[in-house]
C-alpha cells in the first residue's frame, strides 16, 4: 500500500472511531518528560483538527506547571512556524481550516507533540501529506535539540509506513493505551 491509500484509510478509520473519550493524560506525558530528562519548559504542540487527538487537557495541566505553549502557523510560503499560544488567547482559522495562534512572538520548542494520521512499531509517523513539520523538523535539526513525540489513537498503527528520504523520524509515540518508544 502507498502512503496515499494508508492515508485515506486511516483518515476514515479515526473519523468513524473518534471518541472525546479516548485521550492522553498529562500525567502520562509529564512521567515520559521525566523518564527522558527533559527539562525544557517550551513545547510546541497543534490544536485537534479533523478527528485528531485531544491535547488540549494536556496543555492546560502543563500551563499549570509553567510549561510556556506553542502552536504552529503557517506562513504564506508554506514555511511552518511556532508561535506563543495559551488557552485564553485568540485564534484565527487558516486557509486549511486549522486553528492558529494570532501571536506574532514566534517560540523555538524543544518538546514538539505532533499529530499522526499513522504511525509504525518503527517510530515513522504518517501525517497528511504536505511535508510542513518533516520541513520544519529537517530545519531545527541543524540548530538545536527537538524531542518529537507522535501523539495519536492506538489504532492509527500500522504494520509498516512507506517512508522517503524527507521523512523524519520520531521519538517516541504516545497513544491513549501506551508509549512507544
Amino acid at each position: 500500500m502507498n502512503k496515499s491509500s494508508i492515508r485515506k484509510k486511516l483518515i476514515s478509520l479515526r473519523k468513524k472511531n473518534y471518541s472525546k473519550k479516548f485521550s492522553i493524560s498529562a500525567i502520562k506525558l509529564l512521567k515520559l518528560l521525566e523518564k527522558k530528562k527533559l527539562r525544557s519548559k517550551i513545547i510546541g504542540g497543534y490544536y485537534p483538527f479533523n478527528f485528531e487527538i485531544e491535547i488540549l487537557n494536556i496543555l492546560e495541566e502543563l500551563e499549570k506547571k509553567n510549561y510556556i505553549f506553542s502552536l504552529p502557523k503557517v506562513s504564506k510560503n508554506n514555511e511552518m512556524n511556532f508561535f506563543k499560544w495559551s488557552k485564553s488567547d485568540p485564534l484565527k482559522v487558516n486557509k486549511y481550516g486549522i486553528p492558529e495562534p494570532i501571536s506574532g512572538k514566534k517560540m523555538y520548542p524543544n518538546i514538539l507533540l505532533i499529530p499522526l494520521v499513522g504511525f509504525d512499531y518503527h517510530l515513522n509517523r504518517l501525517g497528511y501529506g504536505g511535508g510542513y513539520y518533516d520541513r520544519y523538523l529537517s530545519k531545527r535539526k541543524i540548530k538545536n535539540k527537538l524531542f518529537k513525540i507522535g501523539v495519536g489513537f492506538s489504532f492509527q498503527k500500522v504494520k509498516n509506513i512507506p517512508i522517503d528520504k524527507y521523512d523524519q523520524k520520531l521519538d517516541c509515540i504516545i497513544t491513549e493505551k501506551t508509549v512507544l518508544e
